[in-house]
């Protein structure tokens, strides 16, 4: 009988090893298991110097197979690009030209201080750090978003808490004067809920002027534990204050296993019952920054798993409705919904009842039919995307019902008839893939011009993490015969001999 691996060999991934901070590139393949039902994907590495290691990838095959065999698309450059091509990817960040997406969200951090101590932070923020950038500088990074997009999709201001900064109001004045489609400011909600008036200072900035609220549970506990203050009543309040003015507002959740992946279903059918809601950003945690009393090992969430756990905790959306975001499929899901008003009762109806699955998907195979419609196509591709405001979304949705033959949809779809669940699963180091980093659309904007890509930012170009990049240039130096020298930081001693001993005793 033949000596067969328990898995089914997918594909070659380039991916980095996090162990003992090694972020080497490294050589990685994914593999699919059976569990009995869709199968797992599994991601097995293979460092010289620490051995072999995986992580699950998917719970989910079946449908993490969609976003790389079904869901795809030219990729959109911008109009620039930053950096050139030296040392590969994700050391040569800034755009570089072999980036395969433009910015669909730009993130615009204008302070590093913040007004929570959140144990989890990718950012690093907090009342330690007190540094605003001035309104000259944030000027000038507003201002090259504008020369790599032209007319940005989407641009947020961002910190640390972007409320506290002194020049805040300034700064939206600045992103006003720029031709940017939609604004969004990510804020803790504190300023909000404590500040008469400030609610309505903002709204003053619509439309295309978003919020996008922290929100990541109803319960004390898990309130302690990721931001490391019970938040309820502010929350509560702030909601309040969004809903009293009528401002868009779009709830983000960081999940963490065993934390509140609980309440996922629980706080969508809270948002779909807010007049000010237009969606629900489901983010599973990234293991990068501050993640005080978090492990890769025991708190993370795939984006399959929070897919299931939106299935299983409510009964607003079915497997069919939530699909992969084909800008970047690996990392972006999400579900559209029309939300419809009759007297004081709210009810939310996914596009699918709408299209109707003889229209939209094939059986059981869940391969589009629209592929044979160029038109249809275009149209769920462009409504799927992460860079449209809600009232682009209202519009977009207008003209896929106008392709659709025999469709039962609401006269008068409009900017409050909007409502979408996204997950934006960010890698770390532990689930890197080169591919999937390629494809990054939500990028961070830098004083120098240089525009990051979200995740490789977190991991190589934030603070103090560019000197481990700098090793790792100059060891690619070396290695391409660029220099002779010798890093100038330590190296982690060459143990090839015991991994590769591990390794083929091994079933990876």
């Amino acid at each position: 009988m033949a000596n067969v691996r328990p898995y089914l060999y997918y594909d070659h991934v380039v991916t980095l090893c996090e162990r003992e901070g090694c972020m080497r590139r490294i050589e990685g393949k994914y593999v699919i298991r059976d569990d009995g039902g869709n199968g797992e994907v599994w991601l097995h590495k293979w460092c010289p110097n620490h051995g072999t290691s995986k992580v699950i990838i998917a719970t989910d095959a079946k449908y993490w197979r969609q976003g790389r065999e079904v869901y795809i698309k030219p990729p959109e450059m911008p109009l620039k690009f930053n950096t050139k091509m030296q040392w590969g990817c994700p050391y040569d960040c800034g755009l570089c030209p072999d980036h395969m997406q433009h910015s669909c969200l730009t993130i615009l951090e204008v302070t590093d201080a913040c007004n929570l101590a959140c144990p989890v932070c990718y950012a690093d923020s907090g009342p330690h750090r007190t540094t605003h950038r001035d309104l000259a500088t944030i000027e000038r990074m507003l201002d090259a978003i504008v020369a790599n997009e032209g007319e940005p999709d989407v641009v947020q201001i961002s910190g640390g808490e972007p409320t506290i900064h002194p020049d805040f109001f300034a700064i939206l004045d600045a992103a006003r004067r720029r031709p940017i489609r939609h604004l969004m400011v990510n804020t803790n909600g504190i300023r909000i809920a404590n500040e008469p008036g400030f609610a309505a200072k903002l709204a003053a900035y619509a439309p295309r002027f978003e919020i996008y609220l922290q929100f990541d549970s109803f319960e004390r506990d898990a309130l302690i534990t990721l931001r490391g203050a019970d938040l309820r009543q502010i929350r509560e309040r702030a909601i309040a204050n969004l809903n009293a003015v009528g401002l868009s507002t779009t709830l983000v959740v960081t999940v963490a296993k065993g934390v509140n992946d609980t309440e996922i279903g629980k706080i969508i059918e809270y948002a779909a019952r807010q007049p000010c809601v237009r969606g629900v950003t489901l983010q599973p945690m990234q293991f990068a920054g501050r993640t005080e009393g978090m492990t890769a090992k025991t708190s993370r969430l795939t984006l399959t798993g929070v897919r299931q756990m939106i299935l299983d905790q409510t009964a607003l959306f079915c497997a069919a409705d939530i699909i992969p975001v084909p800008c970047n499929p690996d990392a972006l899901s999400m579900a559209y919904a029309i939300k419809t008003v009759e007297g004081t009762a709210r009810s939310i109806a996914p596009l699918t009842r709408y299209i109707g699955p003889d229209v939209l998907l094939a059986g059981d195979r869940n391969t589009i039919v629209f592929e044979s419609d160029a038109n249809l196509k275009e149209q769920v591709f462009k409504l799927f995307a992460t860079n449209l405001s809600p009232e682009s979304q209202a519009s977009c949705l207008s003209d896929l019902m106008c392709c659709l033959p025999q469709v039962q949809a609401p006269s008068g779809i409009t900017y409050d008839n909007v409502f979408r669940v996204l997950i934006m699963a960010f890698m770390d180091a532990v689930n890197f893939d080169v591919r999937a980093m390629k494809k990054s659309c939500v990028h961070i904007v830098q004083p120098d011009g240089k525009i990051i890509p979200f995740e490789s930012f977190n991991l190589f170009y934030r603070d103090d993490r560019r000197g481990l990049l700098a090793l790792r240039r100059s060891e690619a130096d070396v290695s391409f015969g660029r220099t002779t020298d010798a890093p100038a930081y330590p190296t982690i001693p060459i143990i090839a001999t015991a991994a590769i001993k591990k390794m083929t005793t091994s079933d990876t």
